[in-house]
Order: structure tokens, then C-alpha cells, then sequence
């Protein structure tokens, strides 16, 4: 059934709240260099990226409206990530501070391991986030807080933030990412007083099972929805298995397609634009992850990135 798209031009936006910076992808490398030898490898590619920048740069080719909180360096990659972004970057702060740069091995199967400056993440504050969102939300904004793992002094904030983000009126959407120091019981504490304040929970498979102290995906799904907002909807991305919701205690699973995996950097960050963005529109939970599911497969067996439009995901 062709899906009847809602957006106006007065209508509600996805504000991505997170890191945008630059990826250096290189590879494929194996076995991992010794120390003090050089490694010529088959493929570069220097793109913008970050959470936050991944599911713009989504939203931003499906045509939804949206509008992304960070801040970039007093640099030559700030200033060039402002040109890539376009009008999207109008009243980012620039710190003085390098702009981050995440240098992404790629392995032999797809998988990369990242070396990550942090750059300008390390002089974000809550209050400069909240004060580039608006006062008041337009009836159906979300707010989407992402990677929020990469602002290392700032989790034990993000409880209070998300709070103050909700007040103002806006559905709260959160994909925390994984934790470079493990799942700590203070990093699952943080998270778990996040929860609360949520209306879409967006984590990965092992996410889950690590947050939550669980053995299965179902019941990391319903100790998920125990802490999160009263009818929320929990999200855990599979992979090549696809994605599922569960809501009032009910599951709604989508399956991904096969494809060739090309690239899988940012493919929760896509998944995010095209399930967010869906839900937007007006789509219905299970169109919503078949969009995210959609695009975050398209996304993944392309390169340069291709994104397909929520038209042709919803169709």
C-alpha cells in the first residue's frame, strides 16, 4: 500500500543531538600491523561522519526535515564540515579545539576497528546542546540524543538533559552507542535513569544484552520497556536479521534483505534516519523499521554511500 507522505514546510523536524567529525576509513588490513612496519592497503576514503553526522547526512538524502545540534573545531575540518553540511550547519559553535577525527581499519568481513580523537566532543556542554533546540517543540519533534557515549565528561548530565528535552515538548529517541570503557555499573546506571525519559529506545542487539543483563534479545526488550517512558517503543537492530520493535508488549520484526556488505560503518546511524524519519511522515510502526531497515541496507552495500528514498522503503 503506497504510503501517504505528511510533511509541510511548518511541520515537526528530527533534531540529532551528537558528534559530527570526520571518518578516515582504510583497508582492508590483516593481520593487525607490528609496530614500527608500514601497510599499504587496497582503499581510502575521507568522508564526514560521526553519529550525529551519519543520520543527517541520512535525513538530509530522504528529504526529511531535520536539524542537527553539535559544534566542529576552529580548524580546516570544522570549516569543511560546515561546507558539507550545508544550511544544516548554520549556528554550529566552533571551539577551539581540533575537530575529531575517527581513523576506521577495515578488516577482512566488513568489521573495522576505530582509532578516535575527541577533539571538539570534549568541549560540548549540556547547556550549549540545549540551547541550540528550540524552547518549545512543533507538535511531533523528536529528538533524537545519539552516540552519547563519545561525550565521555558529559554521560552522568544526560539524564538531567533529556529530562529538560522533554519538558519542552519533544518525543525523546536515544541510541547511546557502545562505551569505549565497557559497560560499567555507573555507565549502565547513567543510562539506565536515560531510559526514563524516552520514547523510542534505538540499540543494537548486543547493546541490549549488555545494558540490560540479560540472555535474550526478548527479555532485554521487555527490561528495556520496564525502565524506558509508559508506551514506549523499544528498538533493537539485528543486523542481517533485521530489526524489531516491541511496544506494550507487543513485537512487530521486520527482516533485512540479503545483500552484499560493502560498508557498515553508521548503519544503526541510517537505520535511525530511515526509522525516524518514517515515523515522521506518519508511517505506522512496522513501515517505519521496513524504512529503517531499507535504508540502512542500502546504505551498508554501497560505496560511495546510496541512500533509497522513504518512498521507495515504504512502498
Amino acid at each position: 500500500m503506497k504510503h501517504e507522505r505528511l510533511h509541510r514546510p511548518d511541520g515537526p523536524s528530527i533534531h540529532v543531538i551528537g558528534g559530527v567529525m570526520v571518518d578516515l576509513i582504510m583497508g582492508p588490513v590483516t593481520p593487525w600491523p607490528r609496530p614500527g612496519t608500514e601497510t599499504f592497503v587496497d582503499h581510502s576514503e575521507l568522508r564526514a561522519g560521526g553519529p550525529a553526522g551519519n543520520t543527517g547526512l541520512a535525513l538530509k538524502a530522504l528529504g526529511v526535515p531535520h536539524h542537527i545540534v553539535c559544534n566542529v573545531g576552529n580548524d580546516m575540518f570544522g570549516a569543511w564540515l560546515v561546507e558539507t553540511f550545508g544550511e544544516v550547519a548554520h549556528g554550529w559553535p566552533k571551539v577551539g579545539t581540533p575537530t575529531a577525527l575517527s581513523v576506521g581499519v577495515e578488516h577482512p568481513g566488513g568489521e573495522r576497528s576505530f582509532l578516535t580523537t575527541a577533539g571538539n566532543l570534549a568541549v560540548q556542554t549540556p547547556e550549549s546542546m540545549l540551547a541550540m533546540l528550540p524552547e518549545q517543540a512543533t507538535a511531533g519533534d523528536i529528538a533524537l540524543l545519539t552516540g552519547s557515549f563519545l561525550y565521555l565528561d558529559l554521560i552522568a548530565s544526560f539524564d538531567a538533559m533529556l529530562a529538560a528535552i522533554s519538558a519542552r515538548g519533544f518525543a525523546v529517541a536515544l541510541d547511546t552507542g557502545w562505551p569505549s570503557h565497557g559497560w560499567t555499573d555507573a555507565i549502565k546506571a547513567h543510562t539506565t535513569a536515560c531510559l526514563a525519559h524516552c520514547d523510542h529506545v534505538l540499540l543494537n542487539e548486543i547493546e541490549s544484552l549488555s545494558l540490560s543483563g540479560e540472555k535474550t534479545v526478548e527479555a532485554a526488550a521487555g527490561w528495556l520497556a520496564n525502565h524506558a517512558k509508559p508506551g514506549a517503543i523499544v528498538v533493537i537492530k539485528r543486523g542481517g536479521e533485521g530489526a524489531a520493535a516491541w511496544r506494550d508488549g507487543i513485537v512487530t520484526r521486520v527482516p533485512a534483505p540479503a545483500v552484499q556488505v560493502i560498508d557498515t560503518t553508521g548503519a544503526g546511524d541510517t537505520f535511525n534516519a530511515g526509522y525516524l524519519g518514517a515515523l515522521l511522515d506518519g508511517a505506522s510502526l512496522e513501515e517505519a523499521l521496513r524504512a529503517g531497515v531499507a535504508v540502512a541496507s542500502a546504505a551498508i552495500a554501497s560505496s560511495p554511500r546510496r541512500y533509497v528514498s522513504l518512498d521507495v522503503a515504504l512502498s
